[in-house]
């Protein structure tokens, strides 16, 4: 398990965290979304123990990662600008790692270099963008780490091989406990794939909500009336959040069951009346605006 408390982090006198509080499950995958600069990469340094918070509490299994070197070596994180030997193939990355995680995986190693379409005798530099990033892959995957916090992981992927990342994750989360905090500025990535997504802004946590409690909590509807019934009334009966008039057809926003929000607007004797799915984006900005944010520059 994974807890922060009133963290702050600065660089030259402007926080990149400012008292953020966030708590992920062991065994579960957290998507941290947000926009460029929201300090999704500080966060992640911060849980790995490459930053020292300035205040606030990290703990990683009750132990402080800056301090512990114990937990560190439980713990891979993969930047978003990675690091790794220029002039090496993979083959030759993966000896010299093995020394320092005790967990140091050959077999599986050697396997996700079959798995990946990857020619793991290529020196690093001479591999594209998404060829490094696969290496960095393998290399996190192999030191079978409890904790595993991917920065954008995804970017310069295609879709075979971000499908392939994703069943690799899930079955490491599944088989082994496996505890990953994935951050990105892309919703639709993350929709089918994390258990809890948290959305970081302007350094701070501003929300954080399981993705099955989105599903089954909050439903855009349109109704048509021959007249339109008061929004006072309707919001007595219906818990709405947003909503708009288009002549005689009503759009809007619910919390609360879909069965619910139905029956109570059946009550106001529409003519028809149908509840629409919501993306993870429209879920997101609904309960962002309705917070009172400006999710235009948010998410812009």
């Amino acid at each position: 398990m994974i807890e922060m408390t009133g963290v702050t982090k600065c660089f030259g006198g402007k926080a990149a965290l400012s008292g953020v509080g966030l708590s992920v499950q062991g065994g579960s995958i957290l998507g941290l979304v947000g926009p460029n600069g929201a300090g999704k990469s500080t966060l992640l340094r911060t849980m790995a123990g490459v930053y020292r918070p300035d205040s606030g509490e990290v703990w990683v299994d009750r132990a402080r990662p800056w301090e512990g070197p114990g937990v560190k070596a439980r713990i891979r994180l993969l930047p978003d600008a990675q690091w790794c030997a220029r002039y090496r193939p993979l083959l030759q990355m993966g000896k010299a790692l093995a020394p320092f995680y005790p967990t140091w995986d050959q077999g599986y190693f050697e396997r996700l270099c079959q798995a990946f379409p990857l020619d793991e005798k290529a020196r690093y530099i001479t591999l594209s963008k998404g060829g490094r990033r696969q290496a960095g892959l393998i290399l996190a995957l192999a030191s079978r780490p409890d904790f595993l916090l991917l920065d954008e992981v995804f970017d310069g992927l295609d879709p075979v091989v971000r499908k392939l990342v994703k069943k690799l994750i899930a079955e490491e989360v599944a088989q082994r406990g496996m505890t990953v905090v994935l951050a990105s500025h892309n919703l639709r990535e993350m929709e089918d794939f994390c258990d809890t997504l948290a959305l970081l802004y302007q350094g701070g946590v501003v929300l954080e909500k399981e993705l099955d409690d989105m599903a089954l909590y909050l439903h855009r509807v349109q109704a048509v009336f021959p007249q339109m019934p008061d929004i006072g009334a309707l919001k007595q009966k219906i818990c709405m959040t947003s909503w708009t008039v288009n002549g005689s057809v009503l759009t809007f926003v619910a919390r609360g069951q879909a069965a619910e929000i139905e029956a109570a607007l059946a009550g106001f004797s529409p003519t028809f009346q149908e509840a629409l799915p919501l993306s993870l984006e429209e879920v997101f900005i609904s309960e962002m605006e309705a917070s009172g944010y400006d999710m235009e520059n948010i998410l812009g």
